[in-house]
C-alpha cells in the first residue's frame, strides 16, 4: 500500500470471520469518564487509533495518570472531578468524540484550556455548544471564525461557580434548565451530559427540535450509568442529571467491538456470498448501528446473531433490492448503505442524514461525487442521498476515489470493489477508527486470480500468456503494449520520448481499446504499427521513465477482471500484481531469441539482421534490468522458466501446470 492510494483488485467473493476493534464512541466515553472518577479503573479492549490516541494524550496533558498495562488495556487513575493541570493546549486532531466532550468538561473546570484541532476540526461547527455551556456560566471564545473551533476557555463567569476546582464546585446561581439544539450534533448533547454531574446541582437539558442520532446518545447515558451517574430521561425532549451525582469507577470496564465498523464486514458478506461474521457485537450491543443488519435483512440479505457475533450472507438465488429508509436510528453505518446501494435492483433513499453535513467532510456531498465516479446514478439534498446502479445493467466503472481525510469514505467505498477495481486515495486515513481494517478486508475477500508472466524481450511472453489466458478461459493483458501505444501516440504528437512530464500526460490519457487480437488508438487499428521495431525501442524508453509507469500502473490493474488475467510484461509480478499467486519469469539465450524475431520480422515482409538483432536485445535487457523503476528481474517467488530448448506447447503445458497447483483461497 502506497501511502499516498492503495489499489484494490475486483473480487470475486467474500466470507470468513472478522474479530471487531473496539468502539471509537465507547472506547473515548468510557476514557474520559474513568479520568473523571473517583478510583481506578482499567479498561480493556480499547480501540487503539487516531481518535482515542488524541484522548489519551489530552488527559495525561491534564495530568491524568495513564498506564497502559496490557494490549489494547489501560489503567486509568480518576481524579474525582479535579484535573491537575489548570491550564493546557490540547490538539486533537479531527476526533470530534474528543473534542466535543473535552470542550464541555473543561469549560466547568476553572481552568485556562487552548483547544484546538486539524483545518477541518476548524470547519465542524460547534457554536450551540458553547450556547449551551455559556447558559452555565462557562467563558468560552472563538480562537478563529465566530461558532467554529479553534477555542479559548476560561474559568468560569465570577458569581457563578465557587470553589478551588471540580468536585467542590456549588453553583449559587439558581440555573436549573438549559435548552440545546438536537438537530446539528448529538455530540453536544452528549458533552454537556458527561459534564454536568461536576455541578453537584440537579440541571435539566431540554431539546429544542428534533434530536438526531439518538442511539448515540443512548450510548451516553449507558456508559454514564456504569460509572455511576443515573440521568433521567423524559422520551427525546429532557434530560436530567440530579443532584449530587459523581462519577465512580466500576473497576474494570470492556469496551464492545465498533459496531460502526461491523457494517462493513456485513455488507460485505451480504454482497460478496458470505457467510461473513463479525465478532465483539451481537443482538445485546448497546450501540444502535449494530441495527444496520435489520437494514440489510430488509435489504434481502441472510442474517444471524448471537449474543456477540452477526453474520451476513447474501440473499438466495436473486439480488439485494433497494430500500428507502429514516437513518437517525444508525447515523454513521447508514453511510455503508450508500455503496451497498450500488448491488441492489431499484433505488436506495437514505433519510434524515443531515449530520452527514458537519461530519469529518460533507459526507453527502462526498458520497454522491465518488458514487458518480463510478458511474451510479445519485441524486442528493440537504438531509437524503438516493443511489442507484448505473442504467440498463451497465458495470461500475473503474475509479480513483477520493476519501476527503474520512476514514468512513475510505472504508465504505472499499465494498465496491466486488464490482470493479479501485483505487483508494489516502488509504491512510482509516487509522482514525480502524487502523488494520485493509488487511482485515484481505483476509476475508478473493480477489480475482492472476497468471503474472515476466521474462526478456522474445522470450516467448506474448505467445505462451495469451495462449495460457485461452486454456483458461481468461483475460489477457499484453502491458508491452500500453507501453508500445504510449510511444507510438507520443511520436504521433511530436512528443520527444524522453520529456517524462509529457509523455506521462499521453499514458494516463490514452484513447486505447483492446477487442480480441484488435488494439486501437483513437479509433484507428494499430496492431501491426505498435510491433515495428522503432515503436519496440521507444517502448522501452519511456517504459524507463518512473512518471509514465505511475500513469499506467493503475490502468493495468484495471484489467484484472472476472473469472481471471494472464498478464505479460517486464514486472507484472514484481509491481503490478505482486499479490498474484501464480508467478513466472521466461528467459532464453540471446541468439535463440534474436533468430525467433528474425523469423517474425520476415514473416511481416521486414528486412532484419541477426547480428543486428542481438546487440539490440542485449541493449534493451541492460536498459530493463538497470532502470531506477520496476526493473527487469525474477521475483523471489517466481517460478523460472528457459524456453531455449521448449515448444510452445511445452511451456504452455508447464505453465498450466503450475497454475493449477495453487492452492485456492477459502
Amino acid at each position: 500500500m502506497s501511502a499516498d492510494y492503495l489499489d484494490l483488485p475486483q473480487l470475486l467473493a467474500a466470507r470468513g470471520t472478522v474479530r471487531l476493534p473496539g468502539s471509537k464512541s465507547i472506547s473515548n466515553r468510557v476514557l474520559l469518564l474513568a479520568a473523571l472518577a473517583a478510583g481506578e479503573t482499567e479498561v480493556r479492549d480499547l480501540l487503539l487509533s487516531d481518535d482515542t490516541a488524541h484522548m489519551l494524550a489530552a488527559l495525561r496533558t491534564l495530568g491524568v495518570g495513564v498506564e497502559q498495562v496490557a494490549d489494547k488495556a489501560f489503567r486509568v487513575v480518576g481524579v474525582a472531578g479535579v484535573f491537575p493541570l489548570r491550564e493546557a493546549d490540547l490538539f486533537l486532531g479531527n476526533a470530534g468524540t474528543a473534542f466535543r466532550p473535552l470542550t464541555a468538561v473543561l469549560a466547568l473546570t476553572g481552568g485556562d484550556y487552548r483547544l484546538s484541532g486539524v483545518a477541518r476540526m476548524h470547519e465542524r461547527p460547534i457554536a450551540d455548544l458553547v450556547d449551551g455551556l455559556r447558559q452555565l456560566g462557562a467563558d468560552i471564545s472563538y480562537l478563529g471564525q465566530e461558532g467554529f473551533p479553534p477555542l479559548a476557555i476560561r474559568p468560569p463567569m465570577p458569581g457563578v461557580v465557587e470553589g478551588d476546582g471540580l468536585g467542590e464546585n456549588k453553583v449559587v446561581r439558581a440555573i436549573r434548565v438549559i435548552t440545546l439544539r438536537g438537530d446539528v450534533s448529538s455530540q453536544f448533547l452528549t458533552g454537556i451530559l458527561m459534564a454536568l454531574p461536576l455541578l453537584g446541582s440537579e440541571t435539566t437539558v431540554e431539546v429544542v427540535g428534533e434530536l438526531i442520532s439518538r442511539p448515540y446518545v443512548e450510548l451516553t447515558l449507558a456508559t454514564m450509568a456504569l460509572f455511576g451517574v443515573q440521568v433521567v430521561r423524559e422520551g427525546w425532549r429532557r434530560f436530567t442529571v440530579p443532584a449530587d451525582s459523581a462519577y465512580r469507577s466500576p473497576g474494570v470496564v470492556y469496551v464492545e467491538g465498533d459496531a460502526s465498523s461491523a457494517s462493513y464486514f456485513l455488507a460485505l458478506g451480504a454482497i460478496g456470498g458470505g457467510p461473513l461474521r463479525v465478532e465483539g457485537v451481537g443482538r445485546d450491543s448497546i450501540q444502535g448501528d449494530v441495527r444496520f443488519a435489520d437494514a440489510l435483512a430488509q435489504m434481502g440479505a441472510k442474517i444471524t446473531s448471537g449474543a456477540n457475533w452477526i453474520e451476513a450472507s447474501a440473499p438466495g438465488g436473486t439480488r439485494l433490492q433497494g430500500l428507502q429508509i429514516d437513518c437517525n436510528h444508525i447515523p454513521d453505518a447508514a453511510m455503508t448503505l450508500a455503496t451497498t446501494a450500488l448491488f441492489a435492483e431499484g433505488p436506495t433513499v437514505l433519510r434524515n442524514i443531515a449530520s452527514w453535513r458537519v461530519k469529518e467532510t460533507d459526507r453527502i456531498a462526498a458520497m454522491a461525487t465518488e458514487l458518480r465516479k463510478l458511474g451510479a446514478i445519485v441524486d442528493e439534498g440537504d438531509d437524503f442521498i438516493a443511489v442507484a446502479p448505473p442504467a440498463s445493467g451497465a458495470s461500475l466503472h473503474p475509479a480513483a476515489i477520493d476519501t476527503y481525510d474520512d476514514h468512513r469514505m475510505a472504508m465504505c467505498f472499499s465494498l465496491a470493489a466486488l464490482a470493479t477495481p479501485l483505487r483508494i486515495n489516502d488509504p491512510q486515513t482509516v487509522a482514525k477508527t480502524f487502523p488494520d481494517y485493509f488487511e482485515r478486508f484481505a483476509e476475508v475477500t478473493e480477489p480475482v486470480p492472476v497468471v503474472a508472466i515476466d521474462g526478456t524481450s522474445a522470450s516467448g511472453k506474448g505467445t505462451i500468456a495469451s495462449r495460457v489466458a485461452a486454456a483458461l478461459g481468461w483475460h489477457y493483458l499484453d502491458s508491452g503494449a500500453l507501453y508500445r501505444l504510449t510511444a507510438l501516440a507520443a511520436r504521433r504528437a511530436g512528443v520527444g520520448w524522453d520529456d517524462e512530464a509529457r509523455v506521462a500526460a499521453i499514458a494516463g490519457d490514452l484513447a486505447v481499446d483492446f477487442a480480441g487480437s484488435a488494439i486501437t488508438l483513437s479509433g484507428e487499428e494499430v496492431g501491426d504499427a505498435i510491433r515495428s521495431e522503432e515503436i519496440s525501442a521507444g517502448a522501452s524508453r519511456v517504459a524507463a521513465l518512473p512518471a509514465v509507469r505511475d500513469a499506467l500502473l493503475f490502468r493495468q490493474r484495471a484489467f484484472r477482471r472476472p473469472p481471471g488475467l494472464v498478464a505479460d510484461g517486464r514486472d507484472m509480478a514484481s509491481v503490478v500484481f505482486p499479490d498474484s499467486a501464480s508467478k513466472v519469469f521466461l528467459t532464453a539465450s540471446v541468439e535463440v531469441r534474436a533468430k525467433r524475431r528474425h523469423k517474425q520480422l520476415i514473416d511481416k515482409g521486414n528486412a532484419a539482421s541477426i547480428a543486428a538483432l542481438s546487440l539490440d536485445l542485449r541493449e534493451r535487457d541492460e536498459r530493463d534490468s538497470q532502470r531506477s523503476v520496476a526493473p527487469l528481474q525474477q521475483s523471489a517467488d517466481a517460478h523460472l522458466l528457459d524456453t531455449t530448448n521448449l515448444t510452445i506447447e511445452t511451456a504452455v503445458a508447464q505453465v498450466l501446470d503450475w497454475v493449477h497447483k495453487v492452492p485456492q483461497k477459502g
